[in-house]
């Protein structure tokens, strides 16, 4: 009899848990500023505007290393990754373009909005095409799609690689891709950090 309770409570709080709804992950926050200072498993980032952030290493991070390059670098079949404003007529004007390195094509490939503007995009894909010698035209491709827009020669333009965590250190800027765990603490899963001075654009 005892074992019979037993299976019959075993069986509802089973069923229950299946029934009860999965939490939902939390979104991506992307964290971006100056880093104030480093621990084994933390840093503090000071944004341009409010108070400094605390912000856990997630287990395997990844890191990006992100060098000043030129608008030159910007070849057919670079893999890229630009923010951009749409224009009236439905092509996109950069608002900054970083160049990956080959091995990292395929990052983040697709188009989405993205929250360094009101109303901008990201757009990461290979170039299919690049035409004009000044506020040049490119054409990105990704899975789906492709989109039509201008580099002005103002916007920045950085070269990404992979890079380790030697570049986490006080004075470096960093943009940090991070989701608050449980108790609400910013953790990042990957990292964009300058070097020799290099702001992350995006």
């Amino acid at each position: 009899m005892i074992r019979t309770v037993r299976t019959a409570v075993l069986l509802a709080t089973t069923g229950l848990a299946l029934s009860l709804p999965a939490r939902a992950e939390a979104p991506v926050v992307r964290i971006r500023g100056t880093i104030a200072s480093v621990t084994d498993n933390a840093i503090t980032i000071k944004p341009r505007v409010g108070d400094a952030i605390l912000v856990r290493l997630g287990d395997g991070v990844r890191v990006a290393g992100a060098s000043a390059a030129k608008i030159t670098d910007i070849l057919p079949d670079s893999y890229v990754g630009t923010a951009a404003t749409p224009q009236a007529d439905g092509t996109l004007k950069a608002l900054e373009v970083a160049v990956f390195a080959p091995s990292m094509r395929g990052t983040g490939d697709g188009h989405y909005p993205w929250d360094l503007e009101k109303e901008n995009t990201m757009t990461n894909g290979a170039v299919g095409a690049v035409t004009g010698t000044t506020n040049r035209t490119i054409t990105v491709t990704y899975a789906g799609g492709q989109k039509v827009i201008t580099v002005p020669d103002d916007v920045p333009v950085v070269a990404l690689a992979p890079a380790d965590a030697g570049l986490i250190k006080p004075g470096a800027r960093v943009v940090a891709f991070t989701r608050a765990d449980a108790s609400g603490t910013a953790v990042a899963d990957r990292m964009v950090v300058g070097q020799n001075g290099t702001v992350p654009p995006m």
